[in-house]
């Protein structure tokens, strides 16, 4: 039998278990699609495909190791399986499940489609513990990883095709000088460093963008894109902890294993609620916010020039790297949604393509968390001068990614506009506020709540946006 194995986003050979099947059915064929469809989608980007594109290279030496070197193909997903199947004689497609966007949710409904209609057996195996269709897979991390095939048999007569850069897929311009590197090589690396010494201060780390990019795992754009599993990891993780590795370790390491246990109870809410990504899960909010209400306002906070310290130098953070700590995720998109009273669908989909890292199963219902329109919680409104005085308190990040506050104070860096100062500073070197924060905190709240109170009610018209000021005053 032939039998071809779709790599999506799951670029290793460890603990692939379509791989593994395959090697015992017959000649193998492993193959990526790069499709253009997917990179002209909102919420992808150039950093997204480089990382995809180092890891694909990674991946092609690995097979190549054991006899069947990877194809990869420019194209839709259809198009290039019926013509691979045709040419070669292919019977078999054998995949992981992949919980991605809607798009990829239509294009895996048109794969099925056509493999029904052309005869053709495509089955989807789990990669993580992600629940679709039969039992509950909570104890998925804890079954240990799928081992590497020991050898492939090849499909001969296949050319493996080039893999694309950017520029060929004429995808637009997207400066990232600090993006992580791509490859099961530099996931192994960051896995290694981390379970030895970088991991130690792990919980006390990763509330803080400052001591994050040592003290977090940085794992996330691998989890991403499939270079590592969940699995695999997991079992690292037990392994250093059976090894007894000193105060301290303990409890970082059942904290980052907790996580990495809900990484899959967040990828199901996307798996089971593929609309969570367009619509709001509680329909009380659908009109809470209105869309592309205010572009300006947005464009401002995109860039990191909202006129609130932290907040920028998230974001710039954040654009230059590719990465940012899961607290400070959440305060900018609280800052959009609540104080800035953006839709989280408008002020999502820049948050995504500036992810190296994106995960439309983490990345969306996290969004709506933070927006409130999940249902489960009120206004998730954060202060984002205080994030900054707990978790930058000597303004050293903040100050290297806002260089502009150079003369502003200490005492006044997270809020430039209490300096006596400021006068000729603001809305010249740096922007003012966009928003009274504590105003805009008010209004926000009190939106919310009536909404909650008005849930009983029969449905109304869209509500308008509530009256937020709009600059704070020098003597806020």
């Amino acid at each position: 039998m032939n039998v071809l194995v779709w790599f999506k986003r799951d670029l290793r050979v460890e603990d692939h278990p379509a791989l593994a099947l395959a090697a015992g059915l017959g000649a193998v064929l492993p193959l990526y699609i790069v499709e253009p469809d997917h990179w002209r989608q909102p919420d992808t980007a150039t950093r997204q495909w480089e990382f995809i594109a180092e890891s694909l290279g990674d991946l092609r030496g690995a097979l190549a190791g054991l006899g069947a070197p990877l194809v990869v193909r420019v194209g839709t997903a259809v198009s290039v399986l019926e013509k691979l199947c045709k040419a070669h004689a292919i019977t078999r497609i054998l995949s992981h499940e992949e919980t991605g966007n809607l798009w990829s949710f239509a294009r895996d409904r048109a794969v099925a489609d056509w493999a029904r209609r052309a005869g053709i057996d495509w089955t989807e195996l789990p990669q993580q513990g992600v629940r679709r269709r039969g039992p509950a897979r909570a104890a998925f991390l804890a079954q240990g990883p799928v081992p590497a095939p020991a050898a492939l048999t090849p499909l001969g007569g296949v050319e493996p095709g080039l893999i694309p850069t950017a520029r060929a897929l004429r995808l637009a311009e997207d400066r990232c000088p600090h993006r992580q590197a791509g490859g099961r090589v530099q996931g192994l690396a960051l896995l290694d460093s981390f379970l030895a010494v970088r991991g130690r201060p792990y919980r006390a780390a990763l509330s803080s963008p400052v001591t994050g990019e040592r003290g977090c795992s940085r794992l996330s754009p691998h989890f991403a894109h499939g270079t590592l599993s969940g699995r695999e990891v997991a079992a690292a993780v037990e392994a250093r902890l059976a090894a007894r590795p000193g105060a301290g370790w303990g409890g970082s390491l059942a904290a980052f294993r907790a996580r990495l246990s809900q990484r899959d109870h967040l990828l199901q809410v996307l798996e089971d609620r593929p609309e969570v990504e367009t619509a709001c899960l509680n329909p009380m909010h659908a009109h809470l916010r209105p869309r592309d209400a205010d572009a300006t306002r947005l464009a401002a906070w995109a860039v990191g020039e909202t006129g609130f310290p932290f907040v920028d130098a998230c974001l710039r953070y954040l654009r230059a790297t590719g990465w940012l700590n899961a607290r400070a995720r959440g305060m900018v998109m609280s800052v959009a949604t609540q104080h800035l009273w953006l839709d989280w669908r408008d002020a999502g989909l820049p948050l995504a393509r500036m992810f190296t890292d994106y995960e439309p199963g983490i990345h969306w219902p996290q969004t709506q968390l933070q927006a409130g329109t999940l249902g489960i919680d009120g206004a998730r409104i954060v202060n984002p001068v205080k994030e900054g005085q707990d978790h930058d308190p000597t303004g050293a990040f903040t100050r290297r990614w806002v260089p502009e506050l150079a003369e502003v104070p200490d005492l006044f860096l997270q809020q430039p506009w209490r300096w006596p100062g400021s006068q000729g500073f603001l809305g010249r070197k740096y922007p003012e506020p966009l928003v009274d924060l504590a105003a805009a905190a008010r209004a926000a709240r009190a939106t919310v709540q009536a909404v909650r109170r008005d849930a009983a009610d029969p449905p109304r018209p869209p509500r308008a946006k509530p009256a937020v000021p709009g600059q704070l005053s020098l003597g806020f």
